[in-house]
């Protein structure tokens, strides 16, 4: 018995540490040979991240966390804090693997270092394992397509002198491997339209394809186009293993028990396939104005909704939102009173448990690709509003590519670092998106569920992310000498 350990490098945001231990929970699962070590950089004390470690500690004896020795980067750089934080840890990180090497040199119950498994974000931390003389591999937490569009938009500017920023404002349309159909310019992420952070991509994609493979929180049946594009030679071999969802929520709990009752009972007392719920991720907030257009849109559709409203962070700081103490303050005047018998407003939501209730049957989504995975495995569809990062693509492939969803406004993009104003999209685009979402058409809802099908099956003995899994297993560990 060959055993083996690998290292997890997560990104310290609780959307991508949730999807990547749960992927380190399958291949424990999976194979009794490994073990799997998670160095934890952390960007600020996080007590739910805090939580959702000690639960998964508790409950797998071969999964550990090691905390890094906390390093504070420059908050005036808001663009440069993420990468200035993952350079800095190297050192650390160095040092917590010396100690795990010289442990199994000395001790023969000890597994070898097989490789590190590092966050899409962390591809500085190769030059670590390297150092070591492991391979490195990376967890994808978005999808297939956005790799695709990653290594096409790196070729483009380094093979063919093209620059991306030029696109920005522009109606070009590029044709990509990646993707079945033309891409308008104007959904590709805002980090690559931006001078400033253009060159930490193409870098960060150059990387990519130094590491030995790819695994992918996505299924073959979903991005069966963009896996097939891969096919090449030309980029590491990928592994699409999903879709990993932590559907049971380790470490919320507790804290949040009353008001998940609260919620439960609310959709409960609601009639089936009824009512809209309205979530922007981890990140997601707006101010003021467009909180009222919100509202406006919603009471004009006369649907029954669910929203979390969450109040943004101070001006200037990268922090997740928080609940407010008094929604009043930034609702329309009597908005609450006059919807109370058919809407409810919340705070921090249980996402997995209202997309999993009878009573939901439109998702008004920021296109995050846990959300996207999320409502895909409860067949419910969304009706896309992106904000940031990737979520423009994400929502062009769930309306165009996969016809799965309706749109707000695909092209709609808020920067987590800017304190300009944003853009307003009125109660008007908002009531028809939702009346859109919420009249969607049998023939696209059993669409829905027929993919939903497809991705529980590919997580089943012998399904196609179980294949998957099993191969990057083979290809990690049996090579071992």
């Amino acid at each position: 018995m060959k055993k083996a350990e690998l290292v997890f490098i997560p990104t310290p945001v609780i959307s991508h540490l949730v999807s990547t231990v749960e992927v380190a929970k399958l291949l424990v699962d999976r194979d009794e040979r490994l073990s799997i070590t998670f160095l934890i950089m952390k960007l600020r004390s996080d007590p739910k991240i805090d939580r959702f470690i000690n639960s998964v500690s508790t409950a797998c004896n071969r999964i550990r966390f090691i905390d890094l020795p906390k390093d504070e980067p420059d908050p005036n750089q808001p663009r440069k804090f993420l990468f200035s934080l993952i350079e800095a840890q190297k050192s650390h990180v160095t040092e917590e693997v010396c100690k795990l090497v010289s442990q199994s040199e000395s001790s023969p119950d000890s597994p070898p270092l097989a490789g590190f498994v590092l966050d899409m974000f962390c591809t500085s931390m190769i030059d670590v394992a390297n150092e070591f003389g492991v391979p490195s591999y990376i967890f994808l937490t978005s999808g297939a397509a956005f790799l695709g569009l990653q290594f096409y938009v790196q070729a483009l500017h380094d093979d063919r002198k093209v620059d991306p920023t030029e696109y920005k404002g522009s109606d070009v349309e590029l044709v990509m491997p990646c993707l079945a159909n033309p891409l308008p310019a104007k959904v590709l992420p805002s980090v690559m339209l931006n001078k400033e952070s253009l060159p930490n991509i193409i870098s960060r994609a150059r990387r990519l394809r130094e590491t030995k493979g790819i695994i992918i929180n996505t299924f073959e049946e979903l991005e069966s186009h963009a896996i097939n594009s891969f096919s090449n030679g030309n980029t590491p071999p990928v592994y699409p293993v999903g879709p990993i969802l932590n559907l049971n929520r380790h470490g919320d709990r507790d804290e949040e028990s009353d008001n998940r009752k609260d919620i439960k009972q609310w959709l409960d007392d609601q009639p089936v396939s009824s009512v809209v719920y309205l979530c922007f991720g981890s990140m997601g907030s707006f101010d003021v104005d467009q909180v009222k257009e919100i509202a406006w849109g919603l009471e004009q559709s006369g649907h029954r909704f669910l929203w979390s409203l969450r109040q943004p962070p101070p001006k200037g700081k990268i922090e997740p939102p928080s609940d407010y103490t008094n929604p009043r303050e930034v609702l329309p005047e009597g908005f609450l009173d006059r919807t109370a018998n058919i809407g409810k407003i919340i705070g921090w939501a249980p996402q997995t448990d209202i997309l999993a209730h009878p009573s939901v049957r439109g998702f008004v989504s920021h296109c995050g690709w846990n959300s996207i995975l999320e409502s895909i495995w409860f067949g419910v569809p969304i009706a896309a509003w992106p904000l940031y990062a990737e979520q423009q693509l994400n929502a062009f492939q769930i309306i165009v590519e996969l016809g799965l969803g309706v749109e707000i406004k695909m092209d709609y993009r808020k920067d987590l670092y800017s304190d300009g104003n944003e853009n307003v999209i009125s109660a008007g685009e908002i009531e028809r998106g939702v009346r859109c979402l919420m009249e969607l058409c049998d023939e696209k809802r059993e669409k829905l569920k027929e993919m939903s099908g497809k991705g529980r099956k590919a997580l089943e003995n012998g399904g196609s992310s179980f294949t998957w899994l099993g191969r990057f297993i083979e290809d990690s560990v049996d090579h071992l000498p």
